[in-house]
């Protein structure tokens, strides 16, 4: 979720640790989702990489996109740090207090603004490499898929939805995994696919050094 700037002296690339944070609190969370692992109880192992991982990895990888100046990064990372930490609360303080009769309502409205977050992002992801476009198009999948699910109470579609996301993990680990090796190496050792949208940049000198997303 990092798209390139000339970043200050001194500040490294956030955008590899921003998506594995990412990556694996989506990963875990979707393993119950699809079903991989059937017992409820088990799934508060996701509430501390929510907060911790998902949650205040990003929301520091956020905070060194703004010293970068990239809003793209900022963005990203700031919202997504927000659900995992938005999640955490809800699972775990307020859906339990809810309406069993209407409780998949909330959490259905909770993932439509998700969806509709998500899916911008990834109109702007589109100037961006093809594997942080991967990244979006895979989450908005995902988040839709999970909205109607609760709305229609729905638990093949949960199912669906969980192995959208762990779909969703792989790409998210194959751009962190690509941003930090090309940065160790100095070179573009794993590829990102920067051409997709190339026909939408305007044409102008290439800057910035090895990232998980592309020149813009």
């Amino acid at each position: 979720m990092s798209t390139p700037t000339t970043a200050p002296a001194g500040v490294a690339d956030p955008g590899p640790l921003g998506l594995a944070a990412f990556a694996a609190t989506t990963f875990v969370l979707s393993v119950f989702n699809a079903n991989l692992i059937t017992d409820p109880l088990l799934a508060a192992v996701v509430l501390p990489l929510a907060l911790f991982y998902g949650g205040l990895a990003q929301l520091l990888a956020a905070m060194w996109e703004f010293r970068k100046g990239n809003t793209f990064g900022a963005t990203a990372f700031g919202s997504y740090s927000a659900f995992w930490l938005s999640y955490a609360a809800y699972a775990k303080f307020v859906a339990p207090g809810l309406p069993a009769a209407t409780a998949h309502q909330a959490t259905g409205l909770f993932l439509l603004v998700w969806a509709v977050f998500t899916v911008y992002m990834t109109v702007a992801a589109l100037r961006t490499t093809g594997a942080l476009l991967a990244v979006f198009v895979t989450l908005s999948a995902t988040y839709i898929v999970l909205c109607v699910a609760e709305f229609a109470q729905s638990t093949g579609a949960v199912r669906a939805g969980g192995w959208l996301g762990l779909v969703t993990a792989v790409c998210a680990w194959y751009a962190s995994f690509a941003g930090v090796t090309n940065s160790a190496w100095h070179r573009s050792v794993v590829p990102v696919f920067p051409d997709i949208g190339s026909h939408l940049r305007p044409h102008r000198a290439h800057r910035g050094g090895p990232i998980a997303g592309a020149h813009v």
